[in-house]
């Protein structure tokens, strides 16, 4: 999973534009292997429970869960940003189809998308948000888990 940097506008998106904007994001080489596992959280979604690997740091986030081949049912990526502002992401070297909850900071679900493994197309939040929580393609549809439903767990303060 990339990120693509379109939530702040200033010099820093000046600059990137004028070094190749996307291109050169693209440009960058791709792990050659998914980065070992991160520390997790446990979070809860109605009588759901869920392990999500937390990344949080911008590198951790930047990977995220590019080349892995295989997740268990119960288990996620939980990406946590400094501050909440509108997320993207993409599918660049993502292997695995996926979901993808965007979360406010109380815990409730401000959109969710479905995404295809090796895609360009951006899927962003349609509110500011700190929180966004990767699952296998499907998990929170079969649950019938949809926005303005609130997750649980000590990053949300619940």
């Amino acid at each position: 999973m990339r990120l693509r940097p379109i939530s702040r506008v200033g010099g820093a998106a000046l600059l990137w534009l004028a070094l190749g904007g996307p291109q050169a994001a693209w440009a960058q080489p791709a792990p050659q292997a998914p980065q070992p596992r991160l520390p997790t959280v446990a979070l809860g979604a109605g009588m759901h429970n869920i392990v999500a690997e937390v990344a949080s740091t911008p590198l951790q986030r930047q990977i995220g869960m590019m080349m892995r081949t295989e997740m268990a049912q119960h288990e996620g990526m939980l990406f946590v940003f400094e501050e909440p502002q509108r997320q993207c992401f993409w599918m660049r070297n993502t292997l695995l189809p996926l979901a993808i909850a965007f979360i406010a900071d109380d815990g409730r679900i401000v959109n969710l998308a479905e995404m295809q493994p090796r895609n360009d197309d951006s899927h962003c939040s349609t509110a500011p948000v700190r929180y966004v929580l990767e699952m296998n393609k499907g998990w929170f549809s079969k649950r019938g888990i949809k926005a303005g439903d609130k997750l649980r767990g000590k990053p949300f303060g619940n």
